[in-house]
């Protein structure tokens, strides 16, 4: 009788610990479906964004309302006039946005002043400068500076902040290793004694200088959806530890039922 009861708890405790593995399994499986659901809807929000023709920059009684989750990636046309403001590097080893660039360089961040003096910000595109040679980008960035107004076509884009592991910014090369663009503004004084800056900057699209460097041009989606595999892994594994259950389960049965050997 004993023997019998030992079994039945064994069978209880065991059916109880698959079972919470199932749920685990399962609930991450529900999980990596929202995940896929949401990332869609993200993908679809900004491939819709990137292709809808340039709007009205926002105006600056409108920046505090801004959000990264509705706003970035808007197409944007205005006019500003580039500063002649010492710009920045921010180092990349390629983009994942740009499908015309591949390899290490830099980009080049200004300051442009808009019509109503405000500070925006612009990422004017791709430098091919593998050493982060500050002569390099001085080359490229200065015939920017007219002074003249110019109609700029691009995206907004929100500051990222500085991981844990990202080098700190290089003042001898006004180096960065993450677009922070306010961070520029503060260590650069590209505010000019206090005018308001934008919280976003531009990813430039238009207009392409007539050397082609910086290089501006236009962005795409390419988030990865990985999501589908990992949905059928939890829920492959939940259907595993079921099926590992019955065959223990029949098992066990089977031992019981079996005779006793005669004596």
């Amino acid at each position: 009788m004993s023997g019998i009861i030992g079994t039945r708890r064994g069978v209880v405790g065991f059916g109880i610990f698959s079972l919470a593995l199932v749920a685990l399994c399962v609930g991450l499986g529900v999980w990596q479906l929202q995940r896929r659901a949401e990332k869609q809807t993200l993908i679809a929000a900004l491939t819709e964004r990137l292709a809808s023709a340039p709007g009205a920059l926002p105006q600056a009684s409108q920046w505090s309302a801004l959000a990264p989750a509705r706003d970035e990636f808007r197409r944007v046309r205005f006019v500003a006039t580039w500063q002649p403001r010492p710009d920045a590097m921010v180092y990349s080893a390629g983009s994942a946005v740009r499908d015309d660039i591949t390899g290490p360089g830099t980009w080049a961040f200004l300051p442009a002043t808009l019509p109503s003096g405000e500070i925006v910000v612009i990422n004017a595109g791709f430098v091919q400068n593998t050493m982060q040679d500050r002569a390099q980008q001085d080359r490229a960035v200065t015939r920017l500076i007219t002074g003249e107004p110019a109609t700029l076509t691009g995206y907004l884009r929100f500051p990222e902040s500085a991981g844990t592991l990202t080098p700190p910014e290089n003042m001898a090369k006004r180096l960065w290793f993450s677009r922070d663009h306010l961070a520029m503004v503060r260590t650069l004084g590209w505010d000019e004694g206090g005018k308001p800056v934008a919280p976003f900057y531009i990813d430039l699209e238009t207009p392409v200088p007539a050397s082609g460097i910086p290089k501006p041009g236009p962005l795409t989606v390419r988030l990865k959806d990985n999501h589908m595999q990992y949905i059928i892994t939890w829920f492959g594994l939940a259907g595993a530890v079921v099926i590992a259950f019955g065959v223990w389960l029949f098992g066990q049965r089977s031992a019981r039922a079996k005779p006793l050997p005669e004596t």
